[in-house]
């Protein structure tokens, strides 16, 4: 029944779903299943009102219009990882969970990664080619081996993790490259810890497994390139995007590199004289991660038996935006959410080193509430810079205990100078940054404590972050560098230590600095750090 109880509970699929995960939802008495596949979202529009779940995978966009109109809806569900089809800022508005499955294609990303590993070593493609044109050259496609060799993996989740598992069984050696991997729960899984540049630097194979993100994009540019050794082989089975592209074919054409192997690309489908598909040492493939038909009915059971769960009151699993909770306690709540989901990506794009430990303080009347959907969303703002479409409320606290990052939260009776107050204190290898967190009257978020210096900071949209001496003329300087890069200021937030003293800058603007403006600005003086973040 519907939560009111007025009839069957309806689901619309609306892309093509493996038969196993649509017979799950069959089988419940009380769902109507229909699949409509191909429409149009005028024809999605104009139907939505009627169900209480969708499910969809890449093909449909469920946008903010939409949503409007799903006055009755529930649920999304989508059969893979990325979310970016489904519109979560419209969904969170109109309360509807919106869930994703980031398990399901975790062996066949794995297993394709590791079959363009072997066909980049043993120049497989080009073998199959020429002797299907009638050569046989086997001295021009010698080979090399894996054994012996360092796989240089960025990012140790799921994926990252199972790849190194089976290149350890070819006799590789393993580093990787995780902001928030411990030491001691990489070691267990016989992976030794390295910086980004060491890793670049001493890998004979590199493969990427972080998601497409402000932090990453363009990861691996053209200084990358210069650092890693000329027999190298950089694989990409994450996003397009991560790898500068135009780098890439740079240091293909110069010999930089050993070659790459690819199955994404930046614009899907590349176009046809795209500058790599010429290199006889560039494997590619059409974003195949995910294709087997094995993974197709995992994503698809997965995400029929979370919208089944979720549909029948029996738990909501991988939810991307937001936990389960009654509306009465979302209410109370939710601006709090919002408040520690921003201030988990404020700190996480700004702190240096391996994160250890992430300590959270509630402290005023908040305490009086069940605090640990606000947690989830810290934790998830402190990880999702860099985790992305793989981490969600839902997981994020699991997810940084797989990664040895030690959580604590404390309910503080102590008073403070805020009615209401959100302490943040993250401990990494390198140092220890804090943040405090609370709203306004109207339940608008605000940082007001950055370290020791206190401020009044909007965290939302892009943000220049600044420390800087405090001397005359660096407002000017900020704004006459922004306003030469067409760059609009929306507001700034200034605090300091003391007099003469470090000084945070937080400069709110409307739209993303290209890089050569934050390289002037780091490069003007009295400026002693300068981060854009997005929140």
């Amino acid at each position: 029944m519907t939560p009111n109880g007025s009839g069957p509970m309806k689901i619309l699929i609306t892309d093509k779903l493996a038969p196993e995960g649509v017979e799950i939802l069959k089988a419940v008495k009380g769902f109507i299943v229909d699949m409509k596949t191909g429409m149009k979202p005028e024809e999605l529009k104009a139907i939505i009102k009627d169900y209480d779940a969708l499910i969809v995978r890449s093909e449909t966009t469920v946008t903010a219009d939409i949503i409007e109109k799903a006055d009755r809806l529930k649920y999304i569900g989508r059969a893979g990882v990325g979310l970016d089809n489904v519109d979560l800022k419209a969904a969170t508005r109109k309360g509807i969970v919106a869930m994703n499955t980031p398990a399901g294609n975790t062996t066949s990303t794995a297993e394709q990664t590791m079959s363009l590993i072997l066909a980049l070593s043993r120049n497989i493609p080009q073998a199959c080619a020429s002797l299907k044109g009638g050569k046989w050259e086997r001295s021009k496609f010698t080979g090399v081996e894996l054994y012996g060799k360092t796989l240089g993996i960025i990012g140790l989740g799921r994926i990252g993790s199972t790849v190194a598992r089976m290149a350890q069984s070819f006799g590789m050696k393993i580093i990787a490259h995780d902001p928030y991997l411990s030491v001691e729960v990489a070691s267990k899984m016989g992976v030794k810890v390295a910086e980004f540049e060491e890793l670049l630097k001493n890998a004979d194979y590199i493969t990427i497994h972080v998601p497409k993100s402000n932090e990453t994009k363009s990861l691996i540019g053209k200084k990358e390139f210069s650092l890693m050794k000329k027999t190298v082989r950089v694989i990409n089975c994450a996003r397009g995007g991560i790898i500068d592209e135009a780098a890439l074919a740079e240091a293909l054409a110069n010999k930089s590199i050993a070659g790459c192997a690819l199955d994404v690309f930046e614009k899907e489908p590349p176009a046809a004289d795209h500058p790599l598909l010429k290199f006889d040492n560039c494997i590619a493939t059409p974003h195949l991660g995910a294709s087997t038909s094995e993974a197709q009915v995992n994503v698809a059971i997965e995400i029929a038996e979370c919208v089944r769960n979720a549909l029948l009151g029996k738990g909501i699993m991988n939810a991307a935006n937001f936990p389960s909770m009654s509306a009465e306690a979302f209410k109370v709540l939710g601006p709090y959410i919002d408040l520690a989901e921003r201030m988990g990506k404020f700190a996480g794009q700004l702190v240096n080193g391996r994160i250890q430990e992430i300590k959270i303080t509630y402290s005023g009347v908040v305490t009086s509430q069940k605090m640990a959907p606000v947690t989830m969303a810290l934790v998830y703002g402190v990880l999702a810079p860099i985790m992305g479409e793989s981490i969600n409320y839902i997981n994020a606290i699991d997810l940084a205990k797989e990664r040895g990052i030690k959580l604590q939260e404390i309910l503080s009776q102590d008073e403070t100078e805020f009615l209401n107050l959100v302490s943040l204190e993250i401990t990494s290898d390198k140092e220890t940054f804090s943040l405090w967190g609370t709203l306004t009257a109207n339940n608008k978020p605000r940082i007001v404590k950055v370290n020791k210096i206190y401020v009044e900071a909007i965290p939302d949209g892009h943000i220049i972050f600044i420390n800087n001496n405090d001397r005359p003329g660096i407002v000017g300087a900020v704004g006459t560098i922004l306003s030469q890069a067409n760059i609009n200021i929306g507001s700034i937030s200034f605090g300091r230590e003391v007099q003469g003293g470090l000084v945070v800058s937080v400069v709110n603007v409307d739209s993303e600095v290209p890089q050569e403006t934050i390289d002037r600005l780091k490069h003007t003086k009295d400026i002693l750090f300068v981060k854009p973040i997005k929140v």
